[in-house]
């Protein structure tokens, strides 16, 4: 009998009821990671319900002309059945642009790159959507006061961390991760805005309990691909979205549109370079 089982849909089942064949779902499977099926013990797969309404939302933005792995990523993004609490920015970012090269960077470093990052945006964009991954309260509190100046200028501020008990007025929007999401582990800059987008995003190297905290090491990526930054901050407003957090769905909505092609301004581009590397040099001494 064809229907939801206690193992969950099987192919078929999930391509009956999404409106899409058996083929289709292989082949976006294979290329994109999605749908994600879990594996019972002989090695069949076996899909949640919810991946339905997913497969549904990515087929017709793809009717409408939305690219593949963009259709995708807005489908999981925008929350058409809520954002997993694993999202990931820096996986997202190596999913989407594979041609972003991991560096690995001491924290002092990472903090150094953070924060000419922040400070460019502070002289450069115009109304940003600004997101920032801190893993723990106990580090945002270092950053808290220059998080609340970079939101006084932008359109949406959200900031990322283990917080026990946010404060649902604060400004930026403080929002909390479970223990087991992928963020506690992750550091993230996200600016989306005309001017200057950008993007960086770091993974923490486990096995480092016994490790200086400035001392610990992160495989980091940054661009300023203007479609990679849109990426990134869609991802974190569906993470915001899904933790409930005031003015998350807003941001989300206006991020559904495509950006600007153009890129960032290459005198801002050059700039930010400039400021990374003085940045770098100070915190590296």
């Amino acid at each position: 009998m064809s229907g939801l089982s206690n193992s969950g849909l099987t192919i078929g089942e999930l391509a009956e009821r999404a409106g899409v064949s058996v083929a289709t779902l292989r082949a976006w499977e294979t290329r994109h990671g999605f749908p994600a099926p879990h594996r019972l013990d002989s090695g069949h797969r076996r899909y949640r319900a919810a991946d339905v309404d997913l497969v549904r939302s990515v087929r017709e933005r793809r009717d409408a002309g939305v690219r593949l792995d963009v259709a995708i990523q807005r489908a999981l993004a925008a929350g058409q059945v809520g954002v997993p609490a694993s999202a990931s920015v820096f996986a997202e970012l190596r999913r989407a642009h594979p041609g972003l090269t991991p560096h690995r960077l001491r924290k002092t470093a990472l903090i150094g790159v953070s924060h000419a990052i922040e400070d460019e945006l502070v002289a450069r964009a115009d109304r940003p959507y600004l997101f920032g991954a801190f893993q723990s309260e106990r580090h945002y509190a270092g950053s808290r006061h220059r998080w609340r100046e970079l939101s006084r200028a932008a359109a949406g501020a959200f900031v990322f961390a283990s917080f026990h008990d946010p404060d649902p007025t604060a400004q930026p929007r403080e929002v909390p991760l479970a223990e087991e999401a992928v963020m506690r582990r992750e550091w993230a800059v996200v600016c989306d805005a005309i001017e200057l987008p950008v993007a960086l995003a770091a993974w923490e190297i486990p096995g480092q309990d016994d490790v200086p905290d400035r001392e610990r090491l992160f495989e980091v990526i940054w661009t300023v691909h203007p479609m990679a930054a849109r990426l990134a901050a869609r991802v974190c407003a569906g993470i915001a979205r899904g933790a409930g957090v005031a003015d998350a769905s807003a941001v989300l909505e206006a991020l559904e549109q495509e950006p600007p092609t153009e890129g960032a301004d290459l005198g801002a581009v050059s700039s930010l370079v400039s400021r990374i590397v003085a940045y770098v040099d100070a915190a590296t001494r």
